[in-house]
């Protein structure tokens, strides 16, 4: 190694130690079980035909259910007791709140995109893993025959869900289960592509370009084919995975280090980064590539009359800004929430209300700088009680057929179990999505320049530092 390498290498392990001595002793909570990465990748089942297995007539998808578990006897149990059913975490202690341990899930959350499931299950529920949720908000959780083991098994050319989670009307239900086979990224697609109301709405790093990807899109579904379950591991149903707006601790991660070692590159110095800095920060350096994503919504523009426009404005849902080839916005990140927006809290003092921060911090041992969506909008609340508002949108008497705000947000209120005033207006929030897919190859990685100098995308006070790294400190040792 020549001189001026080792110096700059030093120089550059100095800054790190500088501004967060903890990080560079930290390395991933997970450890590859080869430093082969395939060794990690899952081995799929091979698949078997039901073509002749399988025979009807089934009037219901409940009849469909019964008959899978005459041979799977045990797939709806192990099913039963994951949050794609229960859509709640087991009690948990909630960041922000002191002394409240509860269980909380999309049952009972509020978002900044489409407000509220409960109330709305009408539409919500055609991506919920069950049949036949009621009018009323009812639904049987303790019934194996409501499992819905098409929606993740059966061709989705042949599938499709309905209101309050059962068959669409239509559906011919014995080609649907004699096309069943392991779960394909149409599969996960359908309900994750297009949470939000629409394909890659919320994430802005899933959408229905990963069903048949380039490697330029992502490099592990489009140059090796990856399904959704050789990252996302799956063990009796349980499907390994967390999502930021959802969950508040790290539990059942998936980490780039279940199948990469943490110190893979033959450069010092990109070893030395993987301290501090998220795989995700430099090999998703843009998202929402072939797909725009929204990244405003304002309701308070909800219900009138206006031209309408599926990127910029619907009657039924208000403006939005939506946008392609998106730079994500960089945090430092542990894996955890700093707070949860619960049902009920206040709104923020001052600025706007967010619904999920991340937790993290430069003088965090866990934490690195991560890559995020930021979704910003302008949702309903309450201006006497001073808490967010979950309006009741599609179900009878909702906005979308009334467009009478004060009648969608009292049925919204009662149904989740909130007082409203009768007085309402439209604040600020904030929702964070953590960028993971769409990994692109490493020759598109984001390179020193990308981050350091003039034009480089890190806001380096925002993140804690007294300015560019490089200029206080890994540059001078190379002069």
């Amino acid at each position: 190694m020549n001189l001026k390498r080792y110096l700059w290498i030093l120089g550059l392990l100095g800054v790190i130690l500088v501004i967060a001595v903890p990080v560079v002793f930290f390395w991933p909570r997970t450890a590859p079980t080869s430093a082969d990465p395939w060794v990690n990748v899952p081995e799929h089942a091979a698949h078997t035909n039901h073509t002749d297995i399988v025979q009807g007539p089934f009037a219901s998808g409940q009849e469909v259910t019964q008959r899978c578990l005459a041979c799977h006897e045990h797939a709806a149990e192990g099913l039963m007791h994951t949050v794609h059913w229960t859509w709640e975490s087991e009690p948990v202690a909630v960041p922000g709140h002191e002394d409240v341990v509860m269980g909380i899930g999309k049952t009972n959350l509020i978002n900044n995109f489409c407000i509220a499931a409960t109330g709305n299950e009408r539409t919500c529920m055609t991506c919920h893993a069950g049949y036949g949720w009621g009018e009323e908000g009812a639904f049987n959780f303790e019934n194996d025959l409501n499992v819905d083991c098409l929606a993740c098994h059966a061709d989705t050319a042949l599938y499709a869900k309905g209101e309050y989670g059962n068959p669409a009307e239509g559906v011919d239900l014995v080609a649907a289960a004699q096309s069943v086979r392991n779960p394909g990224r149409d599969n996960c697609g359908k309900c994750h592509f297009d949470g939000g109301g629409g394909n890659n709405v919320k994430h802005g790093d899933l959408d229905e370009s990963l069903l048949f990807p380039s490697e330029n899109l992502d490099v592990h579904m489009g140059r090796y084919d990856f399904l959704c379950t050789d990252c996302h591991k799956t063990n009796d149903h349980l499907i390994t995975g967390r999502m930021l707006s959802v969950s508040v601790d790290d539990e059942h991660q998936v980490a780039c280090t279940d199948c990469h070692n943490a110190d893979l590159h033959q450069d010092e110095r990109i070893n030395a980064h993987v301290a501090t800095v998220a795989c995700q920060t430099c090999h998703i350096p843009a998202i929402a590539t072939k797909n725009p994503t929204k990244l405003t919504w304002d309701w308070s523009t909800a219900g009138q009359d206006l031209p309408e426009d599926h990127y910029t404005f619907l009657k039924i849902k208000g403006n939005f800004l939506y946008d392609k080839d998106v730079q994500p916005e960089y945090l430092w990140y542990d894996g955890g929430a700093a707070y949860r927006y619960l049902m009920g809290d206040p709104l923020a003092a001052a600025g706007p209300t967010l619904l999920n921060p991340p937790s993290g911090a430069i003088d965090e041992p866990k934490a690195r700088i991560f890559p995020f969506k930021i979704h910003r909008a302008k949702q309903p609340y309450d201006t006497v009680n001073n808490y967010l508002l979950p309006p009741l949108t599609a179900g009878e008497g909702g906005l979308w057929q009334t467009f009478d705000w004060p009648s969608a947000l009292e049925l919204g209120a009662e149904a989740n179990g909130l007082d409203f005033s009768g007085e309402f207006d439209f604040a600020e929030t904030w929702m964070y999505w953590p960028t993971t897919h769409m990994v692109q190859p490493k020759e598109n990685a984001l390179q020193c320049e990308s981050c350091h100098g003039k034009n480089g995308v890190m806001d380096w006070e925002a993140l804690g530092y007294p300015g560019d790294p490089i200029e206080w400190g890994g540059r001078d040792a190379v002069q």
